[in-house]
């Protein structure tokens, strides 16, 4: 069975995957496989999973944010802020969704300090004679 190269690669690390058979994602056109040999290529992925197999292996699913994907040369490219390998999908989606449970919880607390740093200025404002005009 022919094969191919699986580069992936997000803001901190790169995987080099070789033997890689098949390929699936899904673009805005909408679910796509990639084999050995496949044309080039460069399409966008949208939020959600793609997978891909080694020979007779399980399958390896990977959750990202979205993503570009370059094919050339038996070479399958991912590039991809972040992304998260796995070869469970119920594992994979059970850490997904505590992984968004606590961005909600940083989002949150972003949030929070923000207001409270808006306030602050906002008081010493107010306190320098600022909200009086005296600027205008």
């Amino acid at each position: 069975m022919s094969a191919f190269v699986l580069h992936l690669q997000d803001a901190t690390r790169y995987e080099r995957i070789e033997g890689v058979t098949s390929f699936v994602g899904e673009d805005r056109s909408g679910s796509f496989g990639i084999w050995a040999g496949h044309a080039r290529l460069m399409t966008s992925l949208v939020f959600g999973l793609a997978r891909f197999r080694i020979a007779d292996q399980p399958w390896q699913f990977l959750a990202m944010p979205g993503a570009l994907l370059y094919v050339t040369h038996n070479d399958l490219y991912l590039s991809t802020r972040r992304y998260v390998r796995d070869d469970s999908y119920e594992r994979l989606s059970q850490l997904l969704a505590h992984e968004l449970v606590v961005e909600e919880q940083q989002l949150r607390a972003l949030k929070d300090s923000l207001k409270c740093l808006e306030q602050a200025m906002l008081q010493r404002l107010w306190k320098t004679g600022v909200g009086e005009g005296s600027w205008m």
